[in-house]
């Protein structure tokens, strides 16, 4: 049973996601960074606040609906895919694609460059020359 729990917490994929959500935490803290502290200013000086959830709502019997709330979330909610995707997501990409690249030109460089024969090649090919030299000494 013990063999069995430590087989499964030892599979890639269960530790990768355990990195995921590690990392996840810590990158939420940056994105909610930039847009309580950049996004949302810039928003409440174009609008006047950065906060809409005061705005459309109706109350009836007791109850509340305030659509200025789900406003504000779904808003929110862009602007944090937004910051994601140009904070994180495009800069990811862009190193991605300069470590393949030069991963590709490294592995080129490799292909181009002469390749040097083993110790065992040059070994069997000084055998074939004193061979050849001494069948051309018998028949001299």
């Amino acid at each position: 049973m013990i063999k069995g729990f430590r087989d499964f917490i030892s599979r890639g994929n269960v530790v990768d996601m355990a990195v995921g959500v590690v990392m996840g935490g810590a990158v939420t803290a940056i994105v909610n960074s930039i847009v309580e502290n950049f996004i949302n200013p810039l928003v409440a000086m174009i609008f006047g606040k950065p906060d809409m959830s005061d705005l459309l709502k109706l109350t009836f019997n007791g109850a509340t609906i305030s659509f200025g709330a789900i406003l504000t979330a779904l808003i929110n909610f862009l602007i944090i895919a937004v910051a994601v995707y140009f904070c994180i997501i495009v800069p990811m990409n862009k190193l991605k694609d300069f470590t393949a690249k030069a991963e590709a030109d490294k592995g080129a460089e490799e292909a181009a460059a002469p390749a040097t024969p083993s110790q065992e090649e040059l070994q069997l090919q000084t055998l074939q020359e004193i061979r050849d030299l001494l069948k051309a000494n018998k028949l001299a």
